[in-house]
This record gives C-alpha cells, structure tokens and sequence, in this order.
C-alpha cells in the first residue's frame, strides 16, 4: 500500500438551484451543478485518477469532482482528521479497516446500495461491514514482499524459485553481499526505517497475522497482542538493516525505490505492486522485464507466502446532503463497474481488481501478474494491519523500529512497549 498512508482534501457541495445560490455546505457555484471534493491517499495514480475525474465530467456535466491527494509518506489518518477539523469535510475519502471505521462511524454512509459492493470480491467487505451494512468500497487487491532485480540474482547464480524459506533468503543475501562490487551493487537492500509505514505496518503485518490467524477482525478485538513470532519478526528486521545501504533511520521511499532500486544500486528491497509506477518513470525497460517477486518469510508459520490485502477503501460523507451523496456513489460506480472505468483500473491505474468482472488475463504489470498467481496458489498471508490500534503501526511500533534501529532501543524494550502500548489503546 503504500506509502501511502496520506493526503488532503475539500469539502463537498451541492449547488443552489439558481446560478450563485449558497449552497447547504455554505459554498456557492454554478447552477444546477453537484461539486464533489475527494480527499485520497493514493500518490502512485495521482495522475491517472485525475485524467479519468476528467473523462467522467465530460461525461457528467452535472458533476464537478474535486481532488487532493497528499502523499510522501504523511500519515494519511492525521491529515484526514486535520481536514475534518478544520470543517472543509471531503465528500469522498478514505478508510482503512475495522479500526477506521469505528472512530469515522458517525461520518460514514451505508455503501450497501451500490453495484460496487455487490461486485466486491468474497472476503473484500469484511472490514468494513457491520450490522450488515457496508461502509467502504475496496480501491483494489495489493500485495508485497521482496522485489528483486532479475539480472542481479542470475550473475549471483542464485535461482529466485529457491527462495522460499527465512533460510534460503539470508543465504542469498549473504552470497550477493560478498559479490556486490562485481554486481554494481551499492548495498545488497534498501531498508526504509524513516518509513514508519513500511516498518510498523507493512513489515510486522505477517507476524501479527501469524498470530490472529490472519483475520483482521479478530486483530481488532485482541485487547492485547503476545507477539508469538517476534524472534521471526526480528529475523526478518535485522536482515535488512544488516545488509541495507545506512543510515536506514533517514532512507526513505523515494531513495529506496526510484533512486537505489530503479538504478540497480541494490538487489532487492521490501515493498508491492505500488511502486510499478514509480520504476516505470525511471527505467520502462527495468520495470517490465527485470523485476519479480519473493516471499516475505515468516518462521514457523509461512516462508513460502507474500501478504494480500486491500490497500484501503473508499468512503462517503454521510454529513453531505443526499445530492452529493447520491453524485459520490455513482461516481464509484462508475469507476469500478462501467467498461470505461474497468478499463481504467486495470490499464491506467494497474490495479489488481477487488471486484468481479474484469478480465484478469489484462492484469498489466509483472509485479501484479506475479501477486495474483500467489494468490491464485493460495501462498498469502492476511492484511491485519487495518486492525491495529488507531496509529499505533506508525506511531508506536514504527518509531520504535527507529529506535531499535539507531541503537537507542533493546529489542526486548521494543516488544514490550508494542505490547503496552497496544493494551492501552484498546
């Protein structure tokens, strides 16, 4: 998901009846014409999403869509309550999980009358559904683990279809670090610690969902965590740290991806479908032929597994009067169930689709190509993530990693402050 967990938007309006009427949201505009503001976290499709918003109003000249899309790695809750604060409300926004929806309840409208929802693949709602109704529509199916440079690995000698076990990817990390100057090679990895998202979110997911069965509502109803596989855990973290490019503590995303990884600076870094975009915009040829993917192992659970999981769902204002309302559902439907909008997810946005009715076979990235065949495998862990405790991934956990990390933290200390602070929040 990526990275995510950020963004900024306005509120939505509907327009008076008469040219320069005030409007219920106290905004004026044109006559007879519903303004939509949609505050989103998705950085990687910016512009992709902002070219379709446009087709759609060429087709809906009734309807003005508005977007702010925040990204770089701010924490997309913390913006997201900001803008509620500061009473510019978003028609359109998003919401995580479980834990989302309960502090956003109030804010929420019942998505169960869409086509969207109906569409939804089995599994995909089950976050953000209570009391049988629906209060988000999934953006999409994502998955991650280590992505690695093809022709890297084939000059080490190493076979990436071995690599399915904690084991088999220290050996090859170890072999790659004595040959990383014949390589070219800056460091074996790139290890994002400054990312409190890929650390205390993406990279603890699979051994918190080891232990909750890799169900996100139980995650949620846990009143405390045992963390049963923090030696897996810190297997997996002090790999990368050990053989990543230093200081991890002030790597971020774009170093790690566009500048390290698109480059062939390193071998492998952990990180999903998202960044196809992203090493696209640096090298379409690297992008399309030299990148795939390996498991993210968890010891004694799955070594042979990569977490699947929807990124993050869209949400409706329930605030806004039923004009918009009305516009907000009709636009995701739109998006998620029109031939044009299908088109778009999979060829423009290079979604993997959370919705029934695409055809898979067009899935246009090798990165995604590869995630829906282990999905397709049933080689997945569960996303859990969106049950944690309301910014205690980033705040708490991740900022410990940095902690731990910097030498400033043991990891005993670090476990038993993930598992205080996790009591104390529920």
């Amino acid at each position: 998901m990526k990275k995510g967990i950020a963004v900024l938007a306005a509120s939505a309006l509907v327009v008076g009846a008469l040219a320069g009427c005030t409007s219920k949201d106290g905004e004026k505009a044109s006559a007879e014409q519903t303004v939509i503001d949609v505050f989103q976290f998705k950085v990687e499709f910016k512009d992709q999403f902002e070219k379709v918003v446009k087709d759609y109003e060429n087709l809906h000249p009734n309807v003005k869509i508005n977007i702010s899309t925040v990204g770089g790695g701010d924490d997309y809750g913390a913006a997201l309550k900001s803008k509620f604060a500061s009473g510019a409300e978003p028609a359109i926004f998003n919401v995580g999980g479980p834990q989302d929806v309960a502090d956003w309840k109030a804010k929420l409208a019942d998505l169960s009358d869409t086509e969207a929802s109906k569409k939804a693949l089995k599994g995909t709602l089950t976050g953000v559904s209570v009391d049988n109704k629906v209060y988000g529509l999934p953006f999409a199916q994502e998955g991650y683990g280590f992505l690695y440079n093809k022709e890297v690995f084939k000059k080490a000698g190493i076979d990436p279809s071995t690599i399915k076990s904690y084991k088999a990817l220290e050996d090859a990390a170890v072999l790659i670090d004595s040959k990383k100057k014949e390589l070219g090679l800056d460091s074996v990895t790139a290890f994002p610690a400054k990312e409190t998202w890929v650390t205390g979110l993406h990279l603890s997911n699979p051994f918190l969902a080891a232990e909750f069965d890799g169900d996100v509502s139980k995650t949620y109803q846990a009143k405390e965590i045992q963390f049963k596989y923090q030696d897996a855990f810190k297997k997996v973290l002090d790999l990368q740290q050990k053989y990543s490019v230093q200081p991890t503590v002030s790597l971020d995303y774009s170093k790690q991806v566009e500048e390290l990884f698109s480059n062939g600076k390193v071998a492998f870094i952990q990180q999903g479908n998202w960044v196809y975009g992203s090493i696209q915009g640096i090298d379409k040829e690297f992008a399309a032929n030299n990148v795939g993917i390996l498991p993210l192992p968890v010891e004694g659970y799955k070594e042979d597994s990569i977490p699947v999981g929807v990124p993050m769902y869209w949400a409706v204002n329930d605030k806004k009067s039923d004009a918009v309302k009305k516009e907000s559902k009709a636009f995701l439907d739109w998006l998620y169930t029109s031939d044009a909008g299908k088109k778009t997810v999979l060829e423009d946005f290079k979604f993997i689709p959370a919705y029934d009715g695409y055809d898979t076979a067009k899935i246009s990235d090798p990165i995604s190509k590869e995630i829906y065949k282990y999905a397709q495998e049933g080689k997945t862990i569960g996303w859990v993530f969106m049950g944690y405790p309301s910014a205690w991934g980033m705040d708490k956990l991740g900022a410990d990693i940095q902690q731990y990390v910097s030498g400033k933290l043991t990891w005993d200390q670090l476990i038993q402050n993930a598992k205080n602070t996790w009591k104390a929040a529920r």
